[in-house]
């Protein structure tokens, strides 16, 4: 893999449910496959943000910190459907509807 790509979509073991990547391994895996950076984009939390930031220093890879954040526009208990954007957008059209 060349050294220029970066992975910035990447679930680790702080992410309940859906991590597998522990950051001991994923770092060796990042220096196996020359990856000089990687992301942590967990699912809501930033739980393992120190221990990323500190052992991913220390494997000689340059840490991307980020978040999967989903956004309840009133509560996150009201299931209705919210139109975003203008009318005249696309449903899918991330730039205004939000889906």
């Amino acid at each position: 893999m060349p050294r220029h790509f970066t992975h910035l979509h990447v679930h680790t073991q702080y992410s309940l449910l859906d991590g597998a990547a522990r950051l001991k391994d994923m770092f060796n895996a990042c220096n196996d496959m020359g990856m000089s950076h990687i992301a942590m984009t967990d699912h809501g939390n930033l739980h393992g943000a120190y221990d990323f930031f500190h052992q991913a220093k220390k494997a000689g890879v340059t840490p991307i910190i980020g978040i999967e954040a989903y956004v309840a526009p009133e509560s996150r208990r009201n299931k209705r459907k919210i139109q975003w954007g203008q009318p005249h957008q696309k449903r899918d059209d991330v730039s205004g509807s939000g889906g």
